[in-house]
């Protein structure tokens, strides 16, 4: 086998990779989005089908020759390709260590356990989702134990989902987020509250589609490469390559600001999926390249672009007309400062830019605790409600609205939470760097958010999965990550909302 021969197969099997990829993410998508509720076994049979033909493809004999080929003549190949070597033979070492009956007995499992979620968070029931859940935290372990028996199994997951997080960087991240941010929530409480009233009574949901549509124009999104849903759990999902891409929100005819928010949140996610360049379509490197940097985007979009004064000027206006008697005698100022309201809440997906990181830390304790054999799954409710008491000061008063809000578990999601923390302290750093070239109140303002993609597109999005995280970010600001960039954002943004 020549060299060109095994570029050439290795594009042929980067796209049955895509290809697998698509037909196994529609699958989920409909299941979460369309599909009749008693539909999940016909789902799980034929997902699980499928992902032993991924399974035999990824470690099959002749996958793995190919790639110790390219790997023993790396040097006479790009850094893309370099990079795709990489990735490939890592994730396939890893899996060629679980034995494939009990890969896809757990892809199989997700089906189930999501279909479960849904109706245990409907009827507030922890005690049906509790024995699916216990089977995903374990396999969880176990498979860390067949991948990486050196790392205690939560630290592999987290540098699954963040190349180069473990619990020790991440311990020390929380503990600094949680020195400015706990002391800032106080001098918020004690100040006269923000009034949010305006955001709140009836907004129909037809309206705010139209909304949702506007929004996601406005920030450049593509609507012939990118649609729309509802689902009970916003999300962002990718069909093989960033040509297919789709997100979803839920609409609360009481709250029209939960759903703008979460499709400008979504909307980020999909800027950065269909940003990658045309170039790395079916292939490894198309897409984001870890689940920190894809929630610097979205978070970045959420709250930095979407809940700043600027923005604020620009979209209330639009608002205004979409709904005119509810938005009547209000001001763009008045929106502001009611989509910017610090107040402890139950709901993560709804929770203010400054008490959101508590959310995701009283997770990652959670996590942590349970992947150390420290707290048991049953006793998850209790101490999830507990943390809420400690971290933010409130009741929980169901389950619904507690250990069950998240899908993430249900889809085997653990170590993704301090992704969404990570993410937002990454934003900070852009908006710095980025203000140094580009006017970025100003094009808020004018609802002009092309030099801001432009920014982004050309330091991070085009690129994919070609750098590391850390290497992406500090090419896009010149410097290392420091966390008190974010916190000395959040300080001087809640001090001159609340007059501190």
């Amino acid at each position: 086998m020549t060299l060109e021969e095994a570029k050439a197969k290795l594009t042929a099997l980067q796209g049955k990779m895509s290809a697998y990829q698509h037909a196994t993410s529609l699958i989920y998508y409909d299941g979460v989005t369309a599909a009749p509720k008693k539909t999940a076994e016909n789902r799980a049979h034929t997902l699980g089908i499928l992902s032993e033909e991924q399974y035999r493809l990824a470690t099959g004999e002749e996958t793995v020759a190919l790639l110790e080929y390219l790997d023993e003549n790396k040097a006479a190949l790009d850094t893309r390709e370099q990079r795709t070597v990489y990735l490939l033979l890592k994730d396939i070492r890893q899996m060629r260590k679980i034995p494939m009956d009990e890969f896809v007995a757990y892809q199989m499992l997700l089906v189930e356990a999501d279909d479960v979620w849904h109706t245990a968070k409907e009827t507030s029931d922890f005690a049906l989702f509790e024995p699916i859940l216990e089977k995903i935290f374990e396999t969880n372990i176990r498979f860390a134990g067949y991948c990486a028996p050196e790392k205690a199994p939560y630290d592999y997951w987290l540098n699954e989902y963040e190349e180069g997080a473990s619990m020790e960087s991440l311990d020390r991240f929380f503990a600094t987020l949680r020195a400015h941010i706990v002391p800032l929530l106080k001098k918020t409480q004690a100040a006269p509250q923000l009034d949010n009233s305006l955001i709140r009574g009836h907004f129909a949901a037809e309206k705010q589609d139209i909304l949702s549509h506007k929004l996601m124009e406005l920030i450049g999104l593509d609507n012939e490469h990118v649609g729309l849903s509802t689902t009970e759990h916003p999300f962002t999902i990718s069909f093989g390559s960033h040509l297919d891409e789709r997100i979803t929100t839920h609409y609360y005819e009481e709250d029209v600001s939960y759903s703008m928010f979460s499709v400008i949140h979504e909307g980020g996610h999909a800027l950065y999926d269909t940003g990658s360049d045309d170039s790395l379509a079916w292939t490894v490197l198309d897409g984001g390249v870890s689940m920190g940097i894809h929630e610097s985007q979205s978070r970045f979009f959420e709250n930095i672009l979407g809940r700043s004064r600027a923005f604020c000027d620009y979209i209330f206006p639009v608002i205004a007309e979409i709904f005119p008697e509810e938005m009547r005698g209000h001001t763009a100022e008045e929106f502001y400062r009611a989509v910017n309201r610090a107040e402890p809440s139950l709901i993560r997906t709804e929770a203010d830019e400054l008490t959101y990181c508590l959310h995701v830390m009283i997770r990652y304790e959670l996590e942590k605790r349970v992947m150390a054999g420290e707290l048991s799954v049953h006793d998850l409710p209790a101490e999830w409600n507990r943390l809420y008491k400690e971290y933010l000061g409130i009741d929980v008063p169901d389950d619904k609205r507690g250990v069950l809000q998240d899908s993430h578990w249900s889809g085997g999601s653990i170590g993704y939470f301090p992704s969404y923390a990570l993410g937002s302290a990454y934003g900070a750093q852009y908006l710095r760097k980025m203000k140094q070239t580009v006017d970025v109140d100003g094009c808020l303002r004018s609802g002009n958010f092309a030099p801001i993609n432009d920014w982004l597109r050309e330091r991070i999005w085009r690129h994919g999965c070609t750098y590391r995280p850390n290497e992406l970010f500090e090419a896009a600001t010149g410097e290392n990550f420091d966390p008190t960039v974010f916190t000395d954002y959040l300080e001087e943004k809640f001090a001159d909302l609340y007059g501190l």
